[in-house]
């Protein structure tokens, strides 16, 4: 009598479990970018290192803040392919707007456009994490910081990237005064040492956080236009 013999499935060794390689569409390249505006100015703050989302270093000198207009600049944290496709849609549109209008877009208009973008890719978003800064039509300092969908809000100070939890609550206690006595309340502070202030903040994010270091852009909007600073940071 023959006897059917039946031969087991083939299992997946549980040792060894099959990759498929798995489609990444993001990669974060770290940094950090902080701004805080004041009663007529605004001071932003990048580094300019760009990791590939390890230990590894792609570039030392990998601006995060790009100038949109006199009064207005970008900074951008996040995939650093993203944040170069979005940079050059919104210098398309801006200028653009610019020929069809014959006036240069408001920082309070820049900002809502932001938005509008960021919104309509919200099935596949940019993977950048941004913060509008400058002055408006009435030169008073202004900032909006971004998720990555586009939901936005109009704040005095902020940061985003890979430091930013290190950096708002030292925010938080020296632009807000959160948590102390002041019976005047806070006040305005000279453009000098808010400057100073954002400086320090950026260093102590790079001295604790491995994907902020090497350089630091420091840029300041004021009614004079857009001036640029570069100091180093922590190279290891």
């Amino acid at each position: 009598m023959n006897v059917l013999k039946l031969t087991p499935f083939p299992t997946q060794d549980k040792e060894k479990p099959l990759n498929h390689g798995r489609f990444e569409p993001y990669v974060d390249n770290g940094g950090t970018v902080l701004s805080v505006a004041g009663k007529d100015y605004c001071v932003v703050a990048g580094d300019t290192r760009m990791s590939d989302g390890g230990y590894g270093i792609q570039t030392r000198k990998y601006t995060k803040i790009f100038q949109l207009t006199n009064k207005c600049v970008i900074a951008t944290s996040g995939m650093q392919a993203d944040t170069l496709a979005l940079q050059k849609k919104l210098k398309v549109m801006l200028d653009h707007y610019q020929k069809e209008n014959g006036k240069v877009m408001s920082t309070p208009a820049i900002a809502q456009f932001l938005s509008n973008t960021l919104y309509y890719k919200r099935f596949f978003p940019y993977y950048t994490f941004n913060l509008i800064a400058g002055i408006d039509e009435e030169g008073e300092g202004c900032i909006w910081t971004y998720d990555a969908v586009g939901s936005h809000e109009k704040v005095k100070y902020s940061s985003q990237g890979s430091g930013n939890q290190l950096v708002i609550p030292l925010l938080d206690n020296q632009v807000a005064k959160f948590n102390q006595l002041l019976p005047e309340g806070p006040k305005d502070v000279p453009l000098d040492q808010v400057v100073s202030f954002v400086k320090d903040a950026i260093t102590s994010a790079g001295e604790r956080d491995i994907y902020t270091g090497d350089y630091a852009d420091i840029v300041v909007i004021d009614k004079h236009g857009v001036r640029w600073e570069k100091f180093e940071l922590k190279l290891d």
